[in-house]
């Protein structure tokens, strides 16, 4: 009983208090109820899971403020158009080639550009022109390439620029750079006072030329009082060399006088340039061979600015195999072969000024003109290479479709024969008045038999003067007769201008 008693009064005051805070199921149910918070109305409608998840990936793919007609396209037109300057080579300028990038500041090149860039001596980025080391193929950048080429095919490089870049680089190697080159130090060159003129090297006595000056040149060194000023002109026995304009003594045994333009020569300076050789013998300046005839823009001049007659010259000599020496050999002779011979070169001065030191006093038209100067002598081809292109003409080497052009009225006096289309149709190099044509021969004959006499040095004009013009050249000359008796006559000229 009293354990009931402790039980129930312990218990007691527990369950007072659940029955007093207790509500009724029903009360509580709707108590509850008139607590809860109202959903979003975004959420109106959702039924489960599955139809939240649809709603947020839809408001994700649709982002506020853009509707169907807000889309943006892309022109691939203009991406490929971007993407091909980007990919551009620094070097050709061209959509890069087998691209390789250079270590560290990563530009890229196509890979036969950098090669060509170190054969020709560079030692740096061609791009920045830092310092690099290495070049190493770039795979990305060959991938951007690959990826434009397939869109647009029409941007890939020509078949043959591809072929000659893969002789020049093998794809997939490593370029080494060479490091820069130390600056060569300046020549010791002592100080000369520029306001004297110097003595020439037959003024010193003890010279290794084996000859001395009679009217040398006081040092302005040795004794300042008695020295040459500069302003007053050339010292007696003296003068300027045309080419390396050094001071020369005019009676030296190696000094040479041009009888055209009337300066003379050291023969010491540059030898084969600082001389002035017989005329048949003389090389010309500038125009060694036919690659520097078509650099060369004064022969459009003698042409009148005709370019097609140029062209078809030009075409004429590289299939015949015509250097411009043998040219001016032939006008040479053809000059001689007519009664006033150089006389119209000189009424028109030809030969004035065409040096930058001064010249001697001319002597007379009827003077024998037995030497040149390599620039008189250029003078004189591109004087009479028109005509000698008349000449050759007649000679039938040409094709049929050249030669069968219609002369122009007014020949080489017409006004639109620069324009293409006229110099195309008709012909403008027509024979000089005065000379008479000759027969044409088959063109096959007439090419074998110039080409034959191209081979043959018997072909090649005489020599006007044979004579040595010195002891000298007559031993020289003498002991190469005799010890090399099959001697070609270029090489007897060359020996001949070098003394």
């Amino acid at each position: 009983m009293s354990d009931e008693a402790s039980s129930s009064s312990a218990t007691r005051p527990s369950a007072l208090l659940a029955d007093m805070f207790r509500p009724d199921s029903s009360e509580h149910t709707r108590t509850v109820a008139g607590l809860k918070r109202r959903a979003s109305s975004s959420f109106e409608g959702m039924q489960d899971e599955s139809s939240r998840k649809r709603l947020k990936e839809k408001s994700v793919s649709e982002p506020s403020g853009s509707g169907p007609g807000d889309s943006e396209t892309v022109d691939g037109e203009a991406l490929a158009k971007d993407l091909e300057q980007e990919l551009q080579c620094a070097c050709c300028s061209a959509l890069v080639y087998r691209p390789v990038a250079v270590i560290p500041c990563q530009h890229f090149f196509c890979g036969s550009c950098i090669v060509m860039w170190i054969r020709n001596g560079g030692a740096n980025c061609p791009a920045c022109r830092s310092v690099a080391s290495v070049a190493t193929p770039s795979r990305i950048i060959e991938k951007m390439v690959d990826v434009l080429l397939r869109s647009v095919p029409s941007k890939v490089r020509p078949v043959n620029e591809r072929i000659q870049a893969d002789e020049i680089y093998v794809a997939g190697g490593t370029i080494r750079i060479p490091s820069p080159r130390q600056p060569s130090p300046d020549p010791p060159l002592p100080h000369r006072n520029t306001n004297f003129v110097h003595p020439c090297p037959h003024c010193t006595p003890d010279n290794h030329y084996g000859w001395r000056c009679p009217r040398p040149i006081v040092d302005p060194e040795a004794d300042p009082d008695r020295a040459w000023h500069a302003d007053d002109g050339s010292p007696p026995g003296h003068a300027y060399c045309g080419n390396c304009e050094n001071v020369l003594a005019l009676e030296a045994p190696s000094t040479t006088k041009c009888d055209f333009c009337q300066v003379s020569f050291c023969g010491i300076g540059i030898p084969g340039r600082c001389v002035a050789a017989p005329i048949l013998q003389q090389h010309l300046h500038g125009l060694a061979d036919l690659g520097d005839l078509v650099q060369c823009s004064q022969i459009y001049d003698s042409f009148d600015g005709n370019t097609v007659e140029v062209d078809i010259m030009l075409d004429y000599l590289t299939a015949q195999r015509i250097n411009p020496r043998f040219i001016y050999r032939e006008i040479i002779m053809h000059i001689h072969s007519q009664p006033g011979q150089f006389a119209p070169l000189f009424e028109l001065d030809l030969f004035a000024d065409v040096h930058a030191v001064s010249a001697g006093p001319e002597p007379g038209l009827d003077t024998p003109r037995n030497k040149v100067c390599r620039v008189c002598a250029a003078e004189i081809f591109l004087w009479g290479v028109r005509d000698w292109w008349v000449r050759e003409r007649r000679k039938g080497f040409l094709e049929e479709e050249v030669t069968r052009r219609l002369d122009c009225p007014e020949g080489r006096m017409c006004p639109r024969q620069k324009d293409y289309a006229h110099a195309k149709e008709f012909n403008h190099v027509v024979c000089p008045p005065g000379e008479a044509a000759t027969p044409s021969t088959s063109a096959n004959g007439a090419s074998s038999s110039r080409l034959a006499a191209l081979e043959d040095n018997a072909a090649l004009p005489p020599l006007l003067n044979t004579e040595p013009a010195t002891p000298l050249e007559a031993a020289l000359f003498s002991h190469l007769a005799a010890e090399f008796p099959d001697l070609s006559q270029d090489f007897r000229d060359e020996v001949e201008a070098l003394l």
